[in-house]
């Protein structure tokens, strides 16, 4: 069986012994990851899939030759943490919930929407391509085991990192890891820099607040789960987006327009050249459970989101 070629992947000395491992930020899956080179090695968030993960693990091996001993996943989402299990014998650190939703997206599914690309449906073959670069057979998921509840502080040889819960924000068990004395945090998908945010479970208000938590800490470089390193600006910028969006949701709403045509109206503005712009169906569909009163865990039609997706590129590439 033909096997996916990982992609390019950046790895970039941010402060003394701390590095972040960039993908080039191609849409759905194409997330980043972290490393600390001391006590053993703690890495921040592994990849979709096996073939991006040990290709993660030979640029890490650029400066660290061991086995890492540690590994924080951010959230559950497949694309940061299925290659877990290639770190053999790590510590795997994480949120309660994180744990709990672990099983709740399927390796063996997504490979099975993979086969797809030839689909006389159109959505789903759009859907099918995107995952061309992943290959997520021999997936063996493996779930955090030390988990924690708000805070966890870790001593890295003199590397101070806290590890800290902000959830339920793009997902329920989001975790921030923040090296005070360096001026690095690590911001999983609290954090989506230039590219369009899906989130999954989560209020506009914890996410919100999330990223206010991390502009109170102000580092100095902050890698973000998708896309490209930054400062502050990037969490201000969007914290701007998803309260504009939940704003114009709540509006289109209140005027009884369908959640596909309440997207279509929305001017993106500055937002437009965002990865992804269409990902926005994702949070008109966050504003409008808010506004019927749903659960922040209420569960989504994710299927017909990626369908309305799709609506919406067609629609706007035929505006």
């Amino acid at each position: 069986m033909a096997r996916a070629a990982p992609g390019p992947k950046q790895l970039h000395e941010i402060a003394p012994d701390v590095y972040a491992c960039l993908q080039p930020d191609r849409g759905l899956g194409w997330s980043n990851s972290g490393f600390i080179n001391r006590a053993g090695g703690l890495v921040v968030d592994t990849f979709w899939d096996l073939p991006h993960t040990r290709a993660l693990i030979e640029q890490y091996a650029r400066v660290w030759k061991r086995p890492t001993q540690r590994v924080v996943n951010t959230h559950h989402n497949g694309d940061h943490c299925w290659g877990n299990q290639l770190f053999a014998g790590a510590e795997i650190i994480g949120h309660r919930l994180c744990a709990a939703w672990f099983g709740h997206e399927r390796p063996a599914s997504m490979q099975a929407i993979k086969q797809l690309a030839g689909s006389a449906d159109a959505a789903l073959a759009s859907l099918a391509r995107a995952l061309e670069p992943y290959d997520f057979t021999g997936i063996e998921l493996t779930p955090p085991t030390t988990l924690f509840d708000d805070r966890l502080v870790l001593d890295l040889d003199g590397v101070h990192a806290e590890l800290l819960y902000v959830g339920p924000a793009h997902t329920a068990g989001d975790v921030i890891v923040h090296l005070p004395a360096q001026r690095v945090l690590y911001a999983g998908d609290v954090l989506f820099r230039l590219c369009t945010p899906i989130g999954w479970e989560g209020t506009f208000a914890k996410w919100i607040e999330a990223l206010d938590r991390i502009i109170a800490l102000a580092p100095e470089v902050i890698v973000p789960g998708h896309g490209p390193l930054c400062g502050i600006e990037g969490p201000r910028e969007m914290s701007a987006y998803l309260s504009y969006v939940r704003a114009e949701s709540a509006r289109h709403f209140a005027d009884g327009l369908p959640m596909i045509e309440a997207a279509k109206r929305i001017d993106l503005g500055p937002y437009a050249g965002w990865t992804e712009p269409e990902r926005l169906i994702f949070t008109v569909a966050r504003a409008y459970r808010e506004c019927r009163g749903e659960s922040y865990d209420a569960p989504i039609d994710t299927p017909a989101l990626f369908r309305d997706m799709f609506e919406l590129r067609a629609h706007w590439a035929g505006h």
